[in-house]
Protein backbone atom coordinates (compact mmCIF):
# COMPACT_ATOMS: atom_id res chain seq x y z
CA UNK A 1 0.00 0.00 0.00
CA UNK A 2 2.35 2.23 -1.20
CA UNK A 3 1.92 6.59 -1.56
CA UNK A 4 2.78 8.63 -4.40
CA UNK A 5 2.22 11.93 -5.62
CA UNK A 6 2.23 13.50 -9.19
CA UNK A 7 0.84 17.27 -9.83
CA UNK A 8 -0.32 19.03 -13.16
CA UNK A 9 -2.03 16.34 -15.33
CA UNK A 10 -3.75 19.15 -17.51
CA UNK A 11 -6.22 16.80 -18.59
CA UNK A 12 -8.39 18.26 -21.36
CA UNK A 13 -10.10 14.60 -22.57
CA UNK A 14 -13.47 16.22 -24.10
CA UNK A 15 -11.64 19.64 -25.14
CA UNK A 16 -8.72 20.77 -27.34
CA UNK A 17 -6.52 22.03 -24.81
CA UNK A 18 -3.02 20.77 -26.71
CA UNK A 19 0.07 21.39 -23.77
CA UNK A 20 3.06 20.41 -26.30
CA UNK A 21 3.52 24.53 -26.58
CA UNK A 22 4.80 24.03 -23.22
CA UNK A 23 7.48 22.03 -24.85
CA UNK A 24 8.16 18.93 -26.78
CA UNK A 25 8.63 16.69 -23.37
CA UNK A 26 4.07 17.25 -23.84
CA UNK A 27 4.20 15.88 -26.81
CA UNK A 28 1.63 12.41 -26.22
CA UNK A 29 1.32 12.96 -22.24
CA UNK A 30 -2.35 11.33 -21.58
CA UNK A 31 -0.39 8.31 -22.69
CA UNK A 32 2.89 8.59 -21.57
CA UNK A 33 0.78 9.30 -18.27
CA UNK A 34 -1.18 6.61 -18.72
CA UNK A 35 1.90 4.02 -18.99
CA UNK A 36 3.95 5.54 -15.95
CA UNK A 37 1.03 5.59 -13.94
CA UNK A 38 0.31 1.67 -14.86
CA UNK A 39 4.07 0.92 -14.51
CA UNK A 40 3.99 2.01 -10.73
CA UNK A 41 0.59 2.18 -9.04
CA UNK A 42 -1.13 -1.10 -7.70
CA UNK A 43 -4.82 -1.01 -7.24
CA UNK A 44 -4.04 -0.71 -3.23
CA UNK A 45 -1.76 2.16 -3.25
CA UNK A 46 -2.92 5.94 -2.97
CA UNK A 47 -1.78 8.92 -5.33
CA UNK A 48 -2.18 12.27 -4.19
CA UNK A 49 -2.54 14.59 -7.78
CA UNK A 50 -1.29 18.10 -6.50
CA UNK A 51 -3.67 20.36 -8.50
CA UNK A 52 -4.12 21.43 -12.32
CA UNK A 53 -5.32 17.97 -12.65
CA UNK A 54 -8.06 19.18 -15.49
CA UNK A 55 -8.80 22.39 -17.76
CA UNK A 56 -12.74 21.94 -17.64
CA UNK A 57 -14.49 24.26 -16.43
CA UNK A 58 -16.90 22.61 -14.75
CA UNK A 59 -17.42 18.81 -13.21
CA UNK A 60 -19.75 18.24 -15.94
CA UNK A 61 -16.87 19.38 -18.76
CA UNK A 62 -14.30 17.51 -16.64
CA UNK A 63 -16.01 14.53 -16.39
CA UNK A 64 -13.83 12.88 -19.51
CA UNK A 65 -10.78 13.66 -17.33
CA UNK A 66 -12.32 12.40 -14.10
CA UNK A 67 -13.35 9.24 -16.07
CA UNK A 68 -9.94 8.45 -17.10
CA UNK A 69 -8.38 8.70 -13.23
CA UNK A 70 -11.13 6.46 -12.09
CA UNK A 71 -10.03 3.64 -14.27
CA UNK A 72 -6.36 4.12 -13.04
CA UNK A 73 -5.57 1.60 -10.37
CA UNK A 74 -5.04 3.03 -6.89
CA UNK A 75 -7.13 5.70 -4.98
CA UNK A 76 -6.73 9.40 -5.71
CA UNK A 77 -6.78 12.45 -3.60
CA UNK A 78 -6.67 15.50 -5.17
CA UNK A 79 -6.51 19.06 -4.48
CA UNK A 80 -7.05 22.53 -5.83
CA UNK A 81 -4.50 24.08 -9.23
CA UNK A 82 -4.79 27.34 -10.11
CA UNK A 83 -6.23 26.09 -13.58
CA UNK A 84 -8.71 23.92 -11.45
CA UNK A 85 -11.58 26.08 -12.88
CA UNK A 86 -14.06 23.43 -12.51
CA UNK A 87 -13.18 23.03 -8.60
CA UNK A 88 -16.70 24.22 -6.41
CA UNK A 89 -17.59 23.44 -2.36
CA UNK A 90 -16.16 20.47 -1.06
CA UNK A 91 -19.78 19.23 -0.55
CA UNK A 92 -20.89 19.45 -4.23
CA UNK A 93 -17.54 18.27 -5.30
CA UNK A 94 -18.66 14.81 -3.76
CA UNK A 95 -21.89 15.22 -5.01
CA UNK A 96 -20.07 14.63 -8.44
CA UNK A 97 -18.17 11.99 -7.26
CA UNK A 98 -21.23 10.04 -6.01
CA UNK A 99 -23.80 11.09 -9.17
CA UNK A 100 -20.92 9.42 -11.62
CA UNK A 101 -20.01 6.34 -9.32
CA UNK A 102 -16.31 6.94 -8.94
CA UNK A 103 -15.08 4.78 -6.01
CA UNK A 104 -11.21 5.95 -6.14
CA UNK A 105 -11.54 10.09 -5.82
CA UNK A 106 -11.69 12.24 -2.96
CA UNK A 107 -10.34 15.48 -2.35
CA UNK A 108 -8.51 17.78 -0.24
CA UNK A 109 -9.68 20.65 1.24
CA UNK A 110 -9.25 21.86 4.69
CA UNK A 111 -9.15 18.34 5.67
CA UNK A 112 -6.78 15.46 6.12
CA UNK A 113 -6.53 12.11 5.04
CA UNK A 114 -4.85 8.89 6.61
CA UNK A 115 -3.13 6.08 4.41
CA UNK A 116 -1.00 3.15 5.33
CA UNK A 117 2.20 5.06 6.36
CA UNK A 118 1.03 8.42 6.29
CA UNK A 119 -1.25 11.46 6.97
CA UNK A 120 -1.98 13.78 3.75
CA UNK A 121 -2.55 17.09 4.66
CA UNK A 122 -2.14 20.20 2.04
CA UNK A 123 -4.08 23.39 0.09
CA UNK A 124 -3.18 25.26 -3.38
CA UNK A 125 -1.29 27.38 -2.02
CA UNK A 126 -0.35 30.90 -3.55
CA UNK A 127 2.58 33.11 -5.26
CA UNK A 128 2.19 37.20 -4.69
CA UNK A 129 3.37 39.21 -7.22
CA UNK A 130 5.08 42.07 -5.08
CA UNK A 131 7.30 39.23 -4.56
CA UNK A 132 8.51 38.37 -7.84
CA UNK A 133 5.80 35.18 -8.27
CA UNK A 134 3.17 34.43 -10.41
CA UNK A 135 -0.67 35.59 -9.73
CA UNK A 136 -3.82 36.59 -10.82
CA UNK A 137 -3.32 40.53 -12.04
CA UNK A 138 -5.73 42.44 -9.69
CA UNK A 139 -6.02 40.01 -7.52
CA UNK A 140 -5.04 41.18 -3.55
CA UNK A 141 -2.20 38.69 -3.02
CA UNK A 142 -1.75 39.25 0.28
CA UNK A 143 -5.47 38.63 1.19
CA UNK A 144 -5.22 35.51 -0.93
CA UNK A 145 -2.03 34.16 1.12
CA UNK A 146 -3.20 35.15 4.44
CA UNK A 147 -6.39 32.84 3.51
CA UNK A 148 -4.44 29.82 2.34
CA UNK A 149 -2.39 30.13 5.09
CA UNK A 150 -5.30 29.42 7.18
CA UNK A 151 -6.54 26.30 4.70
CA UNK A 152 -2.94 25.09 5.28
CA UNK A 153 -3.18 25.13 8.78
CA UNK A 154 -7.02 23.28 9.34
CA UNK A 155 -5.49 20.68 6.76
CA UNK A 156 -2.42 20.44 8.86
CA UNK A 157 -5.15 20.53 12.32
CA UNK A 158 -7.16 18.01 11.01
CA UNK A 159 -4.54 16.02 10.14
CA UNK A 160 -2.81 16.01 13.92
CA UNK A 161 -6.04 14.72 15.20
CA UNK A 162 -5.93 11.84 12.58
CA UNK A 163 -2.19 11.63 13.71
CA UNK A 164 -2.51 11.79 17.34
CA UNK A 165 -5.62 8.47 16.61
CA UNK A 166 -3.02 6.68 15.02
CA UNK A 167 -0.87 7.19 18.01
CA UNK A 168 -3.22 5.86 20.46
CA UNK A 169 -3.63 2.36 18.52
CA UNK A 170 0.32 2.56 17.97
CA UNK A 171 1.07 3.80 14.61
CA UNK A 172 3.43 6.34 13.91
CA UNK A 173 2.30 8.11 11.23
CA UNK A 174 4.63 11.25 9.58
CA UNK A 175 2.55 14.14 8.13
CA UNK A 176 2.69 15.30 4.43
CA UNK A 177 1.56 18.35 3.25
CA UNK A 178 1.05 18.59 -0.60
CA UNK A 179 0.66 22.04 -2.37
CA UNK A 180 0.04 23.29 -5.92
CA UNK A 181 2.07 26.35 -5.47
CA UNK A 182 5.67 26.08 -5.03
CA UNK A 183 6.38 27.61 -0.83
CA UNK A 184 9.96 28.05 -2.05
CA UNK A 185 11.44 28.12 -5.88
CA UNK A 186 14.78 29.91 -7.37
CA UNK A 187 14.82 33.12 -4.98
CA UNK A 188 10.88 33.19 -3.64
CA UNK A 189 9.61 32.18 -0.26
CA UNK A 190 6.13 32.43 1.15
CA UNK A 191 7.50 33.01 4.58
CA UNK A 192 3.59 32.70 5.97
CA UNK A 193 3.28 29.29 4.36
CA UNK A 194 6.35 27.93 5.27
CA UNK A 195 6.54 29.20 8.87
CA UNK A 196 3.21 27.70 9.21
CA UNK A 197 4.68 24.05 7.83
CA UNK A 198 7.32 24.80 10.26
CA UNK A 199 5.28 25.13 13.12
CA UNK A 200 3.19 22.21 12.89
CA UNK A 201 6.02 19.70 12.84
CA UNK A 202 6.32 19.26 8.69
CA UNK A 203 9.64 17.85 7.44
CA UNK A 204 8.55 16.71 3.70
CA UNK A 205 6.25 18.94 1.16
CA UNK A 206 5.77 18.39 -2.13
CA UNK A 207 4.57 21.15 -4.65
CA UNK A 208 3.83 21.32 -8.62
CA UNK A 209 3.07 24.48 -10.95
CA UNK A 210 6.30 24.70 -12.34
CA UNK A 211 6.77 23.53 -15.69
CA UNK A 212 10.07 23.61 -18.29
CA UNK A 213 12.65 24.25 -15.63
CA UNK A 214 14.11 20.59 -15.68
CA UNK A 215 17.29 22.22 -14.51
CA UNK A 216 15.55 22.97 -11.02
CA UNK A 217 16.62 21.24 -7.96
CA UNK A 218 13.93 18.28 -7.79
CA UNK A 219 14.65 18.55 -3.44
CA UNK A 220 15.13 21.47 -1.75
CA UNK A 221 15.93 22.01 1.97
CA UNK A 222 14.60 25.26 3.91
CA UNK A 223 13.52 25.36 7.49
CA UNK A 224 14.10 22.18 8.40
CA UNK A 225 11.90 21.30 5.87
CA UNK A 226 12.78 18.68 2.66
CA UNK A 227 10.62 20.60 -0.42
CA UNK A 228 10.45 18.52 -3.25
CA UNK A 229 9.08 19.56 -6.97
CA UNK A 230 6.29 17.13 -8.22
CA UNK A 231 5.05 18.83 -11.74
CA UNK A 232 4.17 15.97 -14.16
CA UNK A 233 6.78 17.02 -16.81
CA UNK A 234 9.50 16.81 -14.22
CA UNK A 235 8.09 13.48 -13.43
CA UNK A 236 8.30 12.07 -16.74
CA UNK A 237 5.07 12.38 -16.26
CA UNK A 238 5.73 9.29 -13.60
CA UNK A 239 4.17 8.71 -10.29
CA UNK A 240 6.52 9.66 -7.85
CA UNK A 241 6.82 7.25 -4.95
CA UNK A 242 6.71 8.22 -1.28
CA UNK A 243 8.76 5.92 1.21
CA UNK A 244 8.58 6.62 4.83
CA UNK A 245 10.93 7.94 6.83
CA UNK A 246 12.96 5.56 9.01
CA UNK A 247 14.01 8.80 11.18
CA UNK A 248 11.15 10.06 11.46
CA UNK A 249 10.16 10.89 14.80
CA UNK A 250 6.96 12.31 15.95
Amino acid sequence: MALYVIGDLHLSLAGEKPMDVFGSRWAGYVEKLKTGWLSRVKAEDTVILAGDTSWGMTPDEAKADFDFIEALPGQKIILKGNHDYWWQTLSKLNAFVEKNGYKTIRFLHNNAYETEDFIVCGSRGWYTEERGGVAVRGADATKIVAREVQRVAMSLDAGKRLQAEALQRGERKEILSFLHFPPIFKGYICDEIILELYKKGVERCYFGHIHGNYDAAAIMRYSDIEFTLISADFLLFEPLRIDPNPDFCE
